[in-house]
């Protein structure tokens, strides 16, 4: 979700957290980036909402081919895999700061989580957490108190699926982009209309990544959530559930049909269709199984 509406549109469908703030709604539609305190207290309203409950904040996902009127950055000539998410916030901490100070400022006394988008090495990870780190000290400087919150990482490229096992020594938890990591796995633009059939999430290459990361990061303790349109998929729930996936993020009107599904299977039930759906070839063969 990306506004306050949408946050009480979820609680009102039954959400139980937000599994990803797109904190990008406060910076659309103006000439000039939003400061350290409008952004606080649009993360605190938000918080207050959902009280003790999880909201995951993702941080600024910019850059490439999203665009800000207030952010002037040069053209690229192959923006998905150009300056973006968090290699823009390493490259420009003066604007990245203000929103990990408002964070941590707006997590107190809340369930504040703070993920990272399109990670794709252990040192982004450490370069952002150090980030993070000083912001907390200045704050605290300041007279501020601060949230402890838990960090997480978007996995959304091969790189990061690849490297569950150390990423998960870094992070407390993963959320999988399967929207970004299908079209990266399957080396097919959503946007273009020609190609966007191959990047199904439901591909068995994409399934089995994503079987491996939960299973590197349950190894070492840490939970996973998936945030993408596979998550709402009535297709691809019972998969999920077999593949042993913790949390499930989508938009607020799927929410009822969702949980509808989920308490009608059983353990055994999902577990087996996980197993099939990933030895098919295709995910048309996979829409064929779960039908």
């Amino acid at each position: 979700m990306g506004t306050l509406e949408e946050a009480r549109l979820a609680r009102e469908v039954g959400a139980d957290g937000i599994g990803l703030l797109r904190t990008e709604f406060l910076y659309l539609g103006r000439p000039t980036l939003p400061g350290e305190e409008e952004q606080y207290h649009s993360y605190r309203a938000i918080l207050e909402l959902f009280g003790d409950r999880p909201v995951v904040l993702r941080t600024l996902d910019v850059g490439g081919d999203k665009r800000l009127p207030g952010l002037e950055l040069p053209p690229e000539r192959n923006p998905a895999l150009g300056l973006r998410a968090i290699r823009l916030f390493l490259t420009r901490p003066e604007m990245f700061r203000p929103q990990l100070r408002a964070a941590l400022r707006a997590g107190v006394g809340h369930n504040l989580k703070v993920m990272f988008p399109m990670v794709t090495t252990v040192a982004e990870v450490r370069a952002a957490r150090a980030v993070l780190e000083e912001c907390r000290a200045e704050l605290q400087a300041e007279g501020y108190p601060t949230a402890d919150v838990a960090i997480g990482i978007m996995v959304e490229v091969p790189s990061a699926a690849l490297m569950a096992d150390h990423l998960a020594e870094e992070v407390d938890f993963f959320s999988i982009g399967t929207n970004d990591l299908s079209q990266y796995v399957m080396a097919a633009d959503r946007t273009h209309a020609a190609v966007a059939p191959l990047a199904d999430a439901l591909h068995p290459a994409v399934l089995r990544l994503i079987r491996d990361v939960i299973a590197a990061a349950h190894v070492r303790g840490k939970w996973v959530s998936l945030c993408g349109e596979l998550a709402g998929d009535p297709a691809a729930i019972p998969i999920l559930l077999g593949l042993g996936l913790d949390e499930f993020s989508m938009s607020p009107t799927a929410i009822p049909q969702a949980k509808g599904m989920i308490r009608s299977l059983t353990r055994e039930e999902a577990d087996q269709i996980a197993r099939a759906a990933l030895q098919q070839e295709s995910a048309e063969a996979v829409r064929a199984l779960i039908r």
